[in-house]
C-alpha cells in the first residue's frame, strides 16, 4: 500500500500498530549522546500522546528532560524518530495500569521498590517511515533502477 506524501494520519496509525506489536525503542537524552539504550515503551491505546519507561533512580534517564527514540519494527516495515519531554510520572493509577508480569521481570523487587522510578515521555515532533517498498521497486532495487521517486513519498513530518 502507498502512503502520499504529507498523509500523517495513515503513517501515525501503522507505527502505533508496530509499536504495540513490538514495543522495543532506543532511548537518547538530548544533552547526552552515550546514553543510548533499548528500553520497552509501555504504551496505552487511548494515551496517543505519551508513552511511559520503568528504570531506577540511579540510571541515568532519571535526570530526565529532552530525549529522542529511534524505532524499527520487528518486520522491518516501519521506522520512526521521535522527540519528547521525559518527566517523573507519579500516578499510581498509572502505575498500576502499566504494570504487568513482563515489567515485574526487570522489576523483581516489585512495585513498592524504593528505587523503582516510572517515567513519561510526553510526545513531540516525529518522522515516520514506511519501509514496505513494494515488489515492484525491491524488483526495481536489484536491477540499479532509480527508486527514489517512489520511495520518497512512504515518509511524514508529524506531531505525536
Amino acid at each position: 500500500m502507498k502512503y502520499e506524501e504529507g498523509n500523517p494520519d495513515e503513517l501515525k496509525h501503522k507505527f502505533w500498530k508496530a509499536m504495540a506489536s513490538s514495543p522495543f525503542v532506543m532511548l537518547q537524552l538530548d544533552d547526552d549522546p552515550d546514553s543510548s539504550a533499548p528500553m520497552t515503551a509501555q504504551l496505552d491505546k487511548d494515551a496517543n500522546h505519551a508513552i511511559w519507561f520503568f528504570t531506577y533512580k540511579d540510571n541515568r534517564f532519571a535526570r530526565m528532560g529532552p530525549a529522542n527514540v529511534s524505532f524499527a519494527s520487528k518486520d522491518h516495515k516501519i521506522f520512526a524518530r521521535f522527540h519528547g519531554n521525559l518527566v517523573e510520572e507519579n500516578s499510581r493509577e498509572r502505575l498500576e495500569k502499566q504494570w504487568d508480569n513482563t515489567v515485574e521481570a526487570w522489576f523483581p523487587e516489585g512495585k513498592s521498590d524504593p528505587k523503582l522510578l516510572m517515567i513519561r515521555m510526553d510526545l513531540g515532533d516525529a518522522t515516520i517511515w514506511d519501509g514496505d517498498l513494494g515488489l515492484t521497486n525491491v524488483a526495481k532495487m536489484m536491477l540499479g533502477m532509480d527508486v527514489t521517486d517512489d520511495v520518497g513519498k512512504n515518509h511524514t513530518e508529524t506531531t505525536l
